[in-house]
């Protein structure tokens, strides 16, 4: 061998660890010419002869480096091991590498087998408290007038049905007075009836009619009482001021039922139906969670978030739960059967592919591309194609692995064999045709 010849592996070893600490070993390899062979032999201090067998030793992490004598790997540093014999000629598939079992020790790496499991996923989001639209009650008056006197006084104020919210004098409740009083002296029932339902359909309650019945004389301001439960979310009256036919006076609503503006991602969409069970916590009152469902499900999407809106109900009779509160939801689907599943952190995800690395044993390890569907309860995740049954998959360690799965692949794509050179005379032939055929 001559000495040209020897220093070739040496270059090749040095020019790998230049690709692995600044990324230039391609450039370098086409610079220089030089095509290796699929293993690298670092040759040990000395040589052997030809015809010698000697054990040979190689690095877990770089099976392409096989000295003669134990020592350190050129790339990584790593003590190299004994190689055997019957590591060769095994076919693997495509990107297999293989790691001394001492070394899958020291990596740290963990596997776990890919199993059948149900595809139960439990949503969670986020949400914002706000009203039950259906229990929201305007009140507005039915004549023009002055509001003579306020009886519920600012916004937030707890009512009850039947309670005073104001007093109203207006000259059309003068007059339907003086008609229903009229009416009482009358023998006409009819017109009794009739002079009593006007009154009821300016909003007076019954014990105000009555009132107007014993008292015999026509009042200066009648009282308009709540409608309905509810806290006042709204007020527009001012006592002494003046008020047309349909203006708000009042806005309440009952907050011993809310709703629960919930935001889920469209992949999410198929597994949301109504009635289904939820939770929510708030951050306010740590360890309190409240229990409620779904109640609707609004049939567009938002435009600027691009995500689907649900309502969730929950009952509210102690007011705990205030509108605009932020909270935390979850809520737990039914699950479409079972299915293939692996741990989360078993994927790494490239942003185009899903890479899983397959344990085959015996320090051998496979990277497997993988469809994946919807995450599932426990950390895991729902997988389509790419594994099977049974097989064991790398849940830590993996990211190693798919940094020497990469840089076997760049040093196998360097050591492919150059194109042989075209033959001088073929292409001497070929332009000597070429111009014939020009020239005629």
């Amino acid at each position: 061998m001559d000495k040209k010849s020897s220093l070739k592996p040496i270059i090749v070893t040095a020019l790998i660890t230049a690709l692995v600490t600044a990324g230039t070993g391609i450039a370098w390899f086409k610079l220089m010419g030089y095509h290796a062979p699929h293993s690298i032999s670092v040759p040990a201090s000395g040589g052997t002869g030809a015809g010698e067998t000697k054990q040979l030793y190689t690095c877990g992490m770089h099976p392409w480096i096989i000295t003669e004598e134990p020592g350190l790997c050129p790339i990584c540093n790593m003590e190299l091991t004994p190689r055997r014999g019957g590591d060769q000629g095994k076919p693997g598939e495509a990107g297999e590498i293989r790691v001394d079992p001492v070394t899958v020790h020291n990596m740290g790496i963990r596997t776990t087998r890919v199993e059948e499991t149900p595809l139960v996923h439990t949503i969670r989001t986020y949400g914002h408290i706000t009203y039950d639209e259906t229990s929201l009650v305007k009140v507005s008056p039915k004549v023009s007038g002055w509001y003579d006197k306020l009886h519920v006084d600012f916004t937030g104020a707890v009512v009850e049905k039947g309670r005073p919210l104001y007093d109203i004098y207006s000259p059309d409740l003068l007059a339907a007075q003086e008609e229903y009083l009229s009416a009482l002296g009358s023998p006409s029932q009819s017109l009794l009836e009739s002079a009593r339902s006007r009154l009821s359909f300016f909003d007076l309650a019954d014990t105000e009619i009555q009132a107007i019945k014993a008292a015999g004389r026509v009042k200066r301001a009648l009282t308009i009482r709540s409608p309905a439960d509810g806290v006042v979310i709204e007020k527009n009256a001012v006592e002494g001021g003046f008020v047309n036919t349909g203006t708000t006076a009042y806005t309440i609503v009952d907050l011993s039922k809310v709703w629960v503006e919930a935001h889920i991602y469209e992949y999410e969409m198929e597994m949301i139906e109504k009635g289904l069970d939820a939770e929510m916590t708030l951050p306010y009152h740590p360890g309190k969670v409240c229990r409620g469902k779904v109640s609707f499900i609004y049939p567009y999407m938002e435009r600027g978030t691009r995500d689907l809106v649900i309502l969730l109900e929950f009952e509210n009779p102690d007011l705990f739960l205030k509108p605009d509160m932020f909270a935390e939801v979850f809520i737990r689907t039914k699950g479409k059967g079972t299915g293939l599943t692996i741990p989360s952190e078993s994927v790494i995800r490239s942003g185009t592919r899903n890479i899983v690395f397959v344990a085959r044993g015996n320090g051998r390890f496979v990277p497997r591309e993988a469809t994946l569907g919807i995450p599932v309860d426990g950390g895991r995740v729902h997988v389509i194609t790419g594994l099977a049954p049974g097989e064991t998959v790398v849940t830590s360690g993996q990211f190693l692995l798919d940094s020497e799965s990469r840089l076997k692949e760049a040093v196998r794509k360097m050591m492919e064999p150059a194109p042989p050179p075209p033959d001088e005379e073929e292409e001497a032939e070929e332009d000597f045709f070429g111009d014939m055929e020009d020239e005629s």
